[in-house]
């Protein structure tokens, strides 16, 4: 449903279209447009607009624990979204900072709460593939970078990622995404396809736990 098309497949050379050939391109280019990347942002040059205000920083944020080794995550009812939206709040309140962080790669056994994560065999996928920052509804979101609509869908499946953008970005000759999952249904409307947003611009906010894939509020 998000109808993401990559641009590096746009470009598959014909010997490349059998299946070890194709992985074994899509890798190469992957590995090289990474380090490329990668190498662009850590030069002391570059810079990028906060995607809150205030911005995050060691004093305003928590590490917000949503492994399988949390007992007292593991306590509550969390396929309630209710009950799961309290626990994150509590947990915010508690520390007495702004935003929760956390995620990558972190191993969870809460996805077991919507089907989403469901393979045909039956098993789940249970490690986080992103970085989530918590904060309450309607919170603003602004664009890091320049970049341009790719595209947007509200994906309204239990445990989905509700409401979502993926911005494209083009630096230093590299081309990439950033996608925004867990948003307000609002921050859909009026968005078309290539659209331009500068960085720093508002362009979306988060959702509540009605809209967002019956999530505590955050942002993907």
């Amino acid at each position: 449903k998000k109808q993401q098309k990559h641009s590096i497949l746009w470009r598959l050379p014909s010997g490349a279209m059998n299946f070890s050939g194709c992985k074994s391109f899509l890798m190469k280019n992957i590995i090289e447009q990474t380090m490329q990347l990668s190498q662009f942002l850590s030069q002391e040059h570059f810079t990028s607009q906060p995607l809150f205000r205030p911005d995050l920083t060691p004093g305003n944020t928590f590490l917000l624990d949503f492994s399988s080794e949390n007992q007292s995550l593991m306590q509550i009812e969390f396929t309630d979204s209710v009950t799961l939206n309290s626990f994150v709040e509590n947990q915010i309140a508690t520390s007495g900072k702004t935003y929760g962080y956390g995620g990558y790669l972190e191993k969870r056994h809460i996805y077991r709460r919507g089907s989403v994560f469901k393979d045909e065999s039956g098993r789940f996928r249970n490690i986080h593939l992103g970085v989530d920052i918590w904060a309450p509804a309607e919170t603003p979101v602004f664009a890091p970078l320049d970049g341009f609509v790719h595209s947007f869908a509200d994906n309204d499946a239990l445990g989905d990622y509700g409401p979502t953008i993926i911005l494209q970005h083009s630096m230093n000759g590299c081309s990439f995404f950033t996608l925004y999952g867990h948003l307000s249904k609002l921050s859909l409307a009026n968005l078309n396809p290539g659209q331009f947003i500068g960085a720093g611009t508002q362009f979306c906010s988060l959702g509540n736990s009605t809209e967002n894939g019956q999530w505590p509020c955050h942002l993907h």
